[in-house]
């Protein structure tokens, strides 16, 4: 799809490394095919009984014809650290796959657009009632939805560019220019100006965690 239409992916899927799966978005480009991946860093809740974590190795920010792309899932939204550390990395555009349909996740999305000053785009799944679906689910009503919706799009001042999608399936879509960030970053910049680094320190660690390390010793 990426090479037909010519458009950047940033896809969301369950990816199997060895015998443990992560929860991921991966990067696509459209002439160079998978450029990059994100596993997510905390699985939430009962998430934990089947995803691994991901680490630091697998936080990228990808330069792409859209601006430079960043991901973070679901609820690592709600991770200040991780968050400041994607804004250092300079992201544009970032991208927030999402199963969380409450209001209180937009409300998140603006926040994560003006404190990053960066442009938001957040795409919520829409799951059909069960009575729609021809299921039953224990303990929840027959015609409500079981998620909502609401992927939108927000710009870098926490203005909301594209309303959130509710209640069906559908294609949200806006035009972004990336030359409103310089503005947006005039008066903040979390990692810059405003980010009182003579208080404050960062540390991230990005190298592989893997669950076994070999190590060579040269007995010549």
């Amino acid at each position: 799809m990426s090479a037909r239409t010519g458009a950047e992916l940033v896809v969301g899927l369950i990816e199997r490394g060895g015998s443990t799966l992560y929860c991921t978005a991966i990067f696509i480009d459209p002439k160079l095919g998978l450029v990059d991946l994100h596993r997510k860093l905390l699985p939430t809740a009962t998430e934990r009984l089947v995803w691994g974590r991901g680490d630091a190795s697998t936080m990228p920010v990808v330069d792409s014809v859209a601006g430079r792309l960043g991901s973070a899932i679901c609820w690592e939204n709600y991770v200040p650290l991780f968050r400041t550390a994607m804004y250092a990395k300079d992201v544009q555009v970032w991208c927030a796959p999402t199963g969380d349909d409450r209001d209180v996740w937009q409300a998140t999305m603006r926040h994560k657009a003006v404190e990053g000053r960066c442009f938001v785009v957040s795409a919520c799944q829409y799951v059909p009632s069960p009575d729609e679906v021809g299921r039953r689910a224990a303990g929840w009503p027959g015609d409500k939805p079981l998620i909502n919706g609401g992927s939108t799009i927000i710009g870098p001042l926490g203005d909301v560019l594209a309303e959130p999608l509710v209640g069906s399936e559908g294609l949200v879509t806006a035009q972004i220019d990336l030359d409103d960030l310089a503005g947006a970053r005039f008066d903040l910049d979390p990692v810059g100006h405003y980010s009182r680094n003579d208080l404050f320190t960062l540390s991230v660690d990005e190298t592989p965690r893997s669950g076994v390390e070999f190590i060579r010793h040269d007995l010549g």
